[in-house]
């Protein structure tokens, strides 16, 4: 059985897609882009920023369907520009704490809307 997560506290979807599927337990949430929900834009600033807004929409999504940020078991980052590895990388590290959930980052050739990332993220509830 599959249930559907939807938030005011995130961007809406913008195409054929759920927010987030949760489904036996897994949480599937799908690619955050760096949409401030409430003004529908990206925030100021660079990808620090962006990364941070990614990671916000995130932790809504998972607060939404009951889940913890430590519920998170898998990141996929998706970057705009590789030399932005560091930067967002710092921002990713402030997010989670130890033991980090198991993640993949690569550069894309562009990402919807201008983003400079986008970050989609599988949780799985701890018994």
């Amino acid at each position: 059985m599959k249930q559907i997560i939807s938030t005011q506290n995130a961007p809406k979807a913008v195409g054929p897609y759920s927010q987030a599927v949760e489904s036996n337990g897994v949480l599937y949430i799908s690619g955050q882009l760096p949409i401030v929900p409430e003004i529908g834009k990206f925030p100021e600033g660079g990808v620090k920023e962006q990364t941070r807004q990614c990671l916000e929409n995130v932790r809504a999504i998972l607060a939404e369907a009951n889940y913890a940020v430590s519920d998170v078991v898998k990141s996929t980052v998706l970057l705009a520009d590789m030399n932005d590895f560091a930067d967002m990388n710092e921002v990713y590290a402030s997010f989670y704490a130890a033991p980090y959930p198991a993640r993949i980052a690569f550069q894309v050739g562009k990402l919807p809307m201008g983003a400079l990332v986008e970050i989609d993220t599988i949780a799985v509830k701890h018994k």
